[in-house]
Order: C-alpha cells, then structure tokens, then sequence
C-alpha cells in the first residue's frame, strides 16, 4: 500500500504500518522470499516487524488482519469493542477472494507468496479506490 500511494503521489494523506499480532522476528526485515517477491514487482518493503498494540487503536483509522486468526487477536485487544469499526479483513477489499483468509505464504513454496503479493496487490487497489474519492471530497 505504501508503494501504491507513493505512486500516485498520495504518501502525503496516508500513515501506513505494518505489525504482527506476535512478537516473532520484533525487529528484523521482511522475510527475504517476501521481499525477493516484492522486489519482482519493483516494490520496496522498508517495514521492520514489531507487534500490534493497543496504542494502534488510536493511531490508525484502519486496521487490516491478514487472517482469521490475527483478527481474532485483534480484536481481542479491543476489549470494550471501542475501535470495531476500524478492524476489518484485508481480503474485504479483495475483488476475487476465495475465502476470507490471506493465505500463509509458507506453505506454497515461492508460488506461496506470489499468490500473497497477488491477494495483497489486488486488494490494495481496490482499498485505494474507495479511498481517493474521499481524499478528493475534502
């Protein structure tokens, strides 16, 4: 998302970051198959892991959970389900989801995770699309 909003020079109206809802690899790169992936597509992943926390509530207009699992978590976290509104599934905005899981890329090999670069592209898009005619309104 944030190679797609750098592109059409959106950066400007955009906060954009990533976290896990564990703490594994707190602080280290992508994952190098992901970023080789990423890097096919001329796209650059500067993000260094770190765990979602509640304090994302608040900083953060809208959160995307990968999977079921990871929004489960999520939401977990929102106790008094203030933030509801906010928490929803990447694939939401997928024009062709097969189901409501962003697949894990581990499990399919390299074609794993450029079948996730394809969900996440593809879903990115159609978010950007909603969003620019908001940006346009104000």
């Amino acid at each position: 998302m944030l190679h797609k909003v750098k592109e059409k020079g959106l950066a400007s109206y955009f906060y954009i970051d990533s976290a896990g809802t564990a703490a594994y690899h707190v602080g280290e790169p992508a994952n190098s198959k992901s970023q080789a992936t990423a890097n096919n597509h001329g796209v650059h992943l500067p993000s260094k892991a770190r765990q979602f926390e509640y304090a994302d509530f608040n900083e953060f207009d809208l959160i995307l959970a990968m999977d079921a699992e990871n929004y489960k978590n999520i939401k977990a976290l929102d106790r008094n389900n203030r933030f509801e509104d906010k928490v929803k599934m990447m694939r939401e905005f997928d024009p062709t989801p097969e189901d409501g899981n962003v697949p894990d890329p581990y499990y399919g090999g390299l074609q794993g995770f450029e079948n996730v670069y394809q969900i996440i592209n593809r879903s990115c898009d159609a978010l950007l699309d909603e969003l620019i005619p908001l940006i346009e309104d104000d």
